[in-house]
């Protein structure tokens, strides 16, 4: 008994030195990169209109204080609506994974085809596209964003209750948009996410969430540290100097999770979590997400701007503050100049008027002047005329704004500087604007593809059982399709990003097939199915009373795999095409029904059934 209480004791030494340890490895990767973090706020302000800031000599933000009273403090800002364009155009640009078979195999044919299903269910249910546009702001603003992909178990379809009548669920994918600020490596110079050895992922979160996830009770405490919670501010992303602004999240506690690759020591890598003083969490890496089924961070980088020897990535917003300052100021003057030739500056003689009730009234139209006699009559000083070099130097540093944002008149102020009327022109002025972006629209690339990677691999590690999934089929109707582990593969496929096309350019490859007779039969007529569709893409579905009768039979066949793959058994209808819906049921039996005999079974009664009322 005693040697078991020595090894417990022991085994809590352990862990405290181990909670220690990490958290005094958060604290000096905190420390390594605060400077980096101070110019991630600093770029939040100058982006949310708080331009009157700069960072101190010791690394902190600090406010700008005016000179004089007087001084004009208003903030003309360019950054805002630039970002804005960038982030338009990306969106356009927006990649979408299209798998291809790595050979010409039935097998590698078929893991292509249920991957690439796999892919778009989920860009469907998680709403990948918003979730890109998220982590491109990040990225944006502070020049790095991330992507943490997971298996959630308490997601999913319902399989069945446990012994407190809690829902079981079957687990599916999530893909979670990361800020800068929550991601600590341990090099700062690595280039890559492959360089870095271990990675730790700190937030703030609240003792609730800690208590349901992990079962450990905390105390809790105020966050203020903005880096910790910076979606929480209570100015959006402003923050104001004096501290009144920053984040006070009560009742929470740094979660810090620490990934550390695999080593000779621990083959499969390790995840240590802490909070509080807490070990919660103590083992292997989770997923098997890398190539060839190998351990691997849950997390994918996303920069703006690559920096040669840098972890993290430059934004567009580092290269224009300057720039914003001096505009900033030049307008201010200019306007201080143009207040100064307006209101007039007054000269009077000492003791002439009463100072004090001018100061405040001033010399407004009809006022009776009242000044001593003998004395000088107050009079404006001549201020002169505002200096060309004013407007020079605003013009020169507009067009500095577009040099370095890389995005020109025409594409951020809807305006056309050059004077080019050709479409052809207008649309190569757009195109460069879009070369310009492309180191950012790389990176949105690669990321896209390694979070397809990683889902798929998800998929293959935890999806054990037979699985349902829901995917828009073509005309914007429900498709629904099975599949397991055994047929999803990562390795066996080729990623590659192609962009959705927007319905303008459909309508027009479309009309443009129609003028090289190119959707007509050999006869030369346009078939009613044909028709149908093409009417369908234009924008007018419901321009005949119905669809094509031939594609109705054939997503009611369609409907019907899925309920015979299900366990149902289906009579067939007087009214079927019967032809139409044997194909369609050969076609199902033909692509893997055939392995499930009481599936094949159950087809090949609605066969029959068929067979007997087409007679």
């Amino acid at each position: 008994m005693k040697e078991q209480e020595l090894k417990q004791q022991a085994e809590e030494r352990r862990k405290e030195a181990l909670v220690a340890e990490i958290q005094a490895d958060f604290a000096a990767r905190r420390e390594m990169r605060r400077q980096l973090e101070r110019g991630w706020e600093l770029n939040m302000n100058f982006f949310s209109g708080n331009q009157f800031c700069d960072l101190t000599p010791e690394g902190e933000i600090s406010e700008e204080s005016a000179e004089y009273f007087w001084q004009s403090r208003r903030c003309f800002n360019h950054i805002a609506p630039t970002v804005d364009t960038r982030l338009a155009r990306l969106a356009k640009v927006r990649p979408t994974l299209d798998v291809r078979a790595f050979s010409d195999s039935e097998a590698d044919m078929n893991t292509a085809r249920v991957s690439g299903n796999i892919l778009k269910a989920v860009k469907g249910r998680i709403d990948l596209d918003k979730i890109i546009s998220r982590a491109t702001l990040w990225s944006e603003v502070c020049g790095t964003s991330f992507y943490k992909v997971v298996w959630n178990s308490d997601d999913g379809n319902v399989i069945g209750t446990d012994e407190t009548g809690h829902s079981i669920r079957e687990g599916d994918v999530n893909v979670i948009a990361l800020s800068p600020f929550e991601i600590y490596p341990d090099a700062l110079n690595a280039e890559t996410m492959s360089e870095v050895k271990s990675i730790i992922h700190a937030k703030a979160v609240p003792v609730s969430e800690i208590f349901e996830k992990f079962g450990v009770e905390l105390t809790g405490r105020t966050i203020e540290e903005f880096s910790l919670a910076p979606y929480s501010s209570a100015s959006g992303w402003k923050r104001a100097m004096d501290g009144d602004f920053r984040p006070a999240l009560d009742r929470r506690e740094i979660l810090i999770e620490r990934y550390t690759r695999p080593t000779h020591a621990h083959p499969n890598g390790r995840l240590e979590i802490v909070a509080g003083d807490k070990l919660l969490f103590e083992g292997d890496l989770p997923y098997k997400n890398g190539d060839r089924g190998e351990r691997t961070f849950p997390f994918i980088r996303q920069t703006s701007i690559e920096l040669a020897g840098a972890f993290f990535g430059a934004s567009v917003v580092d290269r224009m503050i300057p720039l914003q300052r001096a505009y900033n100021a030049v307008r201010n003057r200019k306007h201080e100049f143009m207040n100064r030739l307006s209101a007039g500056v007054v000269a009077v003689e000492d003791g002439s008027v009463d100072a004090e009730a001018l100061a405040e009234e001033g010399l407004y139209p009809g006022k009776i002047l009242v000044y001593r006699r003998g004395a000088q009559a107050p009079e404006f000083l001549d201020c002169g005329s505002i200096p060309a070099e004013f407007a020079d130097e605003e013009e020169r540093i507009a067009n500095e704004f577009v040099l370095v944002s890389g995005m020109s008149e025409i594409s951020r102020n809807s305006a056309n500087p050059t004077h080019v009327t050709s479409a052809v022109g207008l649309q190569l002025l757009l195109d460069q604007d879009t070369n310009r972006m492309h180191q950012a629209v790389e990176s949105v690339e690669r990321a896209v593809k390694e979070a397809g990677k990683q889902i798929l691999h998800l998929y293959k590690q935890f999806a054990h059982t037979r699985r349902l999934l829901r995917m828009t089929g073509t005309g914007g109707e429900t498709e629904l399709f099975y599949f397991d582990a055994s047929e999803i593969s990562a390795d066996d496929i080729v990623f590659e990003t192609g962009y959705d096309r927007t319905p303008e350019q459909i309508k027009e490859e479309i009309l443009h097939l129609l003028e090289l007779g190119l959707l007509k039969d050999k006869e030369g007529n346009l078939s009613d199915e044909v028709r149908s569709r093409v009417l369908d893409a234009l924008g007018y579905g419901s321009f005949e009373n119905a669809k094509d009768i031939s594609y109705l039979h054939i997503r009611k066949a369609e409907r019907e795999n899925v309920l015979l793959k299900e366990g149902e058994e289906v009579e067939a209808d007087e009214y079927d095409d019967h032809a139409v819906h044997r194909a369609e049921h050969l076609r199902a039996l033909l692509s893997g029904a055939e392995q499930d005999a009481a599936a094949k079974a159950r087809i090949a009664r609605h066969l029959e059934s068929h067979r007997r009322k087409g007679e």
